[in-house]
C-alpha cells in the first residue's frame, strides 16, 4: 500500500482527521478538490475561537498545521473511483493517476443543488441561508423569507420564529400546510405566500427583493432555503456501503461505514452542517481507523 489512510476531501473534517492521523505517524494522503460547499460564505460563526472568521482562512491555516506532520501529504485533485484489492483499496483520480490504502475516510461533503430561480445561487451562503445556528444571529430581528412548504416549512417556521417575528413563508405553490399548521402560523403574525418566486434582486449576493410570478416584489433581508442534497461521486455504488433515506452516507457512532475499511464523516454523512460538529467527526474517524490499524499490526 502507498498509505495507511486516504482521506477524500481536504475541508474541516478532512483535515482534522488528517491532524490525529498525522500525529499517530500514519502516512496519510488527503485528496481534495478545491470546491468546499461553503466558499461563498463571507464568514463563519458558532465554532469556538473562529466565530467571524472566514471560512477560507480557517481552512488555510488547519491546512498549514496538519502540513507539519512529516507523514501526512495533499495532493489538489479529483477522485472519482474507489475499488477494494485485497486488503486495501485503490482510489483512482480524474486525471487518471492512482494511489492505495490500507483504509479510507471519505469526507467529500454534499452537493447542494439549489431551485431554479434567478439570483438565488449569486445570494446563496451569503443571504440565502439554511442554518439559523450558522447564520441567525447575523440577520435576527430583521424581515426574512422562508422557502418551503408542508411539514418542512412549518418546523423550520417554529425554530426561525425565536430569531425572527417578521417572518414570511414562501410555499412557491399550494403551501400543503393542514388547517391546524395554517391556524398556528397565523397566531403567530407568520404569513404564508403561495405566489410563484422567479428571481432574487441582489447586491453581491446580498438580497434586496424578492420578485413574484404575478409581477409584484417584497424587500427582504434574507430568504432561508433547504437544497436538495446528493453525494458527490457514487462511492457507495462502488465500495457497496448503504445510504440513509436522507441521502447521507450511513455511519456509526464510530464513524464506520457499512463497508468493511471504509470510514465517512463531515457533511457527507449529516444534514447538521456545522463547522464544530464536523470537525468532531474527523477526530473521531481517524481514532477509530488509527484502533483498527493498531487492532490489524499488534
Amino acid at each position: 500500500m502507498d498509505f495507511d489512510v486516504i482521506i477524500i476531501g481536504g475541508s474541516y473534517a478532512g483535515l482534522s482527521a488528517a491532524l490525529t492521523l498525522g500525529r499517530s505517524t500514519r502516512y496519510v494522503l488527503i485528496i481534495d478538490a478545491g470546491k468546499p460547499c461553503n466558499r461563498q460564505t463571507p464568514h463563519s460563526h458558532n465554532f469556538l475561537t473562529h466565530d467571524g472568521d472566514r471560512p477560507a482562512d480557517i481552512a488555510k491555516a488547519a491546512k498549514a498545521e496538519v502540513l507539519k506532520y512529516p507523514t501526512v501529504s495533499f495532493l489538489e485533485g479529483k477522485a472519482i473511483s474507489a475499488k477494494q484489492i485485497g486488503i486495501g483499496f485503490t482510489i483512482g483520480l480524474e486525471d487518471g493517476g492512482s494511489f492505495t490504502a490500507r483504509k479510507i475516510l471519505l469526507a467529500t461533503g454534499l452537493k447542494d443543488t439549489l431551485p431554479n430561480i434567478k439570483g438565488l445561487a449569486a445570494c446563496w451562503a451569503i443571504s440565502a441561508i439554511h442554518c439559523p445556528y450558522c447564520h441567525g444571529y447575523e440577520v435576527k430581528n430583521e424581515k426574512i423569507a422562508l422557502l418551503m412548504k408542508g411539514d418542512h416549512a412549518f418546523e423550520m417556521a417554529k425554530n426561525l420564529h425565536l430569531w425572527n417575528k417578521d417572518l414570511t413563508i414562501l410555499t412557491n405553490g399550494k403551501s400543503g400546510f393542514t388547517a391546524g399548521q395554517t391556524e398556528k402560523l397565523k397566531s403567530k403574525s407568520i404569513s404564508i405566500l403561495e405566489e410563484e418566486v422567479v428571481e432574487l434582486e441582489h447586491q453581491n449576493g446580498q438580497l434586496q427583493h424578492i420578485v413574484f410570478k404575478n409581477g409584484g416584489k417584497k424587500a427582504f433581508k434574507a430568504i432561508y432555503i433547504k437544497p436538495e442534497i446528493k453525494q458527490h461521486v457514487n462511492f457507495n455504488e462502488q465500495l457497496g456501503f448503504e445510504l440513509t433515506d436522507l441521502k447521507t452516507i450511513k455511519v456509526n457512532e464510530q464513524q464506520q461505514t457499512t463497508a468493511s475499511g471504509v470510514y465517512a464523516a463531515g457533511d457527507c454523512t449529516t444534514l447538521f452542517r456545522s463547522l464544530p460538529i464536523v470537525t468532531a467527526a474527523g477526530n473521531m474517524a481517524a481514532v477509530m481507523i488509527n484502533k483498527e490499524l493498531i487492532s490489524e499490526d499488534f
